[in-house]
């Protein structure tokens, strides 16, 4: 069996986590899903650090799946950090969240987003996005090679 690219969810709602697992599952996604519960854990997953230091068990992902807002560092900082990191500027970054408001769609294709995609309400079609994204970001498109970057505890907030 060929290795499968970790998938990054950054998502703060133990409930969302648990549908977008149940929804990866539907879509047949069997690549493994790594869970950042907030923006200051993303980074620390990114950069390998911390609770993340052991890189064999916290690979850099082929996608991260960003919620727009999260406690602490929101998911637009967490987006101009990783735009910010030489090694990781190439990271397929697709915003997955709640909003459809244009002002957050545009802030988050200003900070360097690669889509920008709104939550179903219903979980059918929230399978057939995931399903998309399966079909696009995991078969067809290729990867961009990332790499982590070196240690940096800062994260410049806007």
């Amino acid at each position: 069996m060929s290795h499968l690219a970790s998938i990054l969810v950054v998502e703060d709602s133990d409930d969302h986590v648990f549908l977008l697992r149940h929804a990866f599952q539907r879509a047949g996604i069997l690549n493994p899903i790594q869970v950042a519960n907030s923006g200051e854990d993303a980074v620390a997953y990114l950069a390998g650090t911390g609770r993340y230091s052991d890189w064999k068990e916290f690979p850099l992902p082929s996608i991260m799946l960003l919620d727009l807002k999260l406690p602490g560092l929101d998911g637009i900082d967490v987006l101009r950090w990783i735009r910010n990191q030489p090694g990781l500027k190439a990271l397929r970054v697709a915003m997955l969240t709640s909003s459809n408001l244009d002002v957050e769609i545009n802030s988050a294709y200003e900070a360097g987003a690669n889509v920008f995609l709104t939550k179903p309400i219903e979980f059918d079609k929230l399978v057939e996005m995931i399903r998309v994204v399966r079909a696009h970001w995991l078969e067809f498109a290729q990867a961009p090679m990332v790499s982590r970057p070196p240690y940096t505890a800062e994260v410049n907030h806007p």
